[in-house]
């Protein structure tokens, strides 16, 4: 397995360290692209859902870059005001609109020699993004109300969940320069589709957890909990995996015991859940059939459905969905695998 640390300086000038661990293909292969693209002095983009690390592959793509010495200057676009974005990008002179007392300086000025990584990159309006392609296509730009030509010796990293060629294709972000951004194009996996990773994952954050708490000892996760963690389909990818860890190694009031259980969605309260009792309409005058019929196809259809339902309301963690069922959890899994749900 693969624990790598990425060790630099934040916007602040503070040292970190994080982590990168897997030991899947799908992670080791990204691996292999993020380290043949870090020497090249050339845009480009992450594109993965949520709580992926894009983060994480941009800050890899620095530091393994002959920049590495030199800023990483980092803005999550969908934070600021689209009035302000433009200020932050590129600065503005004082005066330059109401309330600009002093100079500022932008995050491509505080970037010169460095990387500028531009996340969320997909709500950016469409006057910041001709900026942005002037920038990368001339390698200069002006401060909001200045008149000096300031040169930007920056690379940029962009990174989006978005679609961006569809968007592009509606006219919601510019196909000119997303040409200039994606010199070439890194996708994360999501957790799902990287299974080995997901128990190693699952022991540094516990480790992690229990440093922080001043517990001498992780018992790690019992056969049970390493399977529901498996099964669950991690919608919120490796940030969701990291709250679940720790919520259950705090929750865990023994630290000498491997860990039973683990809460998915916090939301739900035990008062809320809805009865197993609920009431099942078993009157046949009432379906809408039409015989003749072809009971068995009919009933593996009806079968699909409850599935389905089961699975989407237990967040496709699969124990649950089978308590839902009154099933057991291996009378689901059969169900599962013979419907072809597991995605």
């Amino acid at each position: 397995m693969l624990n790598l640390p990425i060790v630099g300086k934040n916007n602040q000038g503070t040292l970190m360290a994080q982590n990168l661990i897997g030991q899947s293909p799908a992670f080791l292969s990204i691996l292999d692209k993020v380290s043949q693209l870090a020497p090249i002095e050339r845009p480009v983009l992450i594109i993965g859902e949520r709580g992926t690390g894009k983060e994480l592959i941009a800050q890899r793509l620095h530091f393994l870059s002959k920049r590495w010495e030199q800023p990483l200057i980092s803005v999550n676009c969908s934070t600021l005001d689209e009035n302000l974005i433009g200020s932050e990008l590129f600065g503005h002179e004082q005066g330059a609109f109401t309330g600009a007392k002093a100079k500022h300086k932008g995050r491509f000025e505080r970037a010169e020699k460095g990387t500028l990584f531009l996340d969320e990159l997909a709500t950016t309006p469409l006057f910041v993004q001709e900026k942005l392609l002037r920038v990368i296509e001339y390698g200069h730009y002006e401060r909001i109300g200045g008149h000096t030509s300031l040169n930007a010796d920056v690379r940029i990293i962009g990174a989006t969940n978005a679609n961006l060629p569809e968007m592009a294709s509606k006219g919601r972000f510019r196909p000119d320069l997303l040409d200039r951004l994606a010199f070439d194009v890194i996708h994360l996996p999501p957790l799902r589709e990287r299974k080995e990773d997901i128990i190693p994952l699952a022991e540094h954050y516990a480790i992690k957890m229990c440093r922080e708490l001043e517990l001498e000892y992780f018992a790690g996760f019992s056969t049970l909990a390493q399977q529901s963690l498996l099964d669950y389909h991690w919608p919120g990818n490796i940030r969701e995996l990291k709250n679940v860890v720790e919520r259950a190694v705090y929750q865990n009031h023994n630290s000498m015991t491997p860990i039973e259980s683990l809460l998915f969605n916090p939301f739900s309260a035990d008062w809320q859940s809805e009865s197993r009792d609920t009431a099942i309409n078993l009157d046949q005058e009432e379906t809408q059939v039409e015989f003749p019929i072809d009971f068995k196809l009919w009933q593996e259809c009806q079968d699909r459905v409850i599935l389905k339902k089961a699975l989407k309301q237990s967040q496709y963690n699969q124990r649950k969905a089978a308590e839902l069922l009154g099933l057991s959890y291996h009378q689901l899994r059969g169900m599962v695998r013979k419907y072809d749900l597991s995605n």
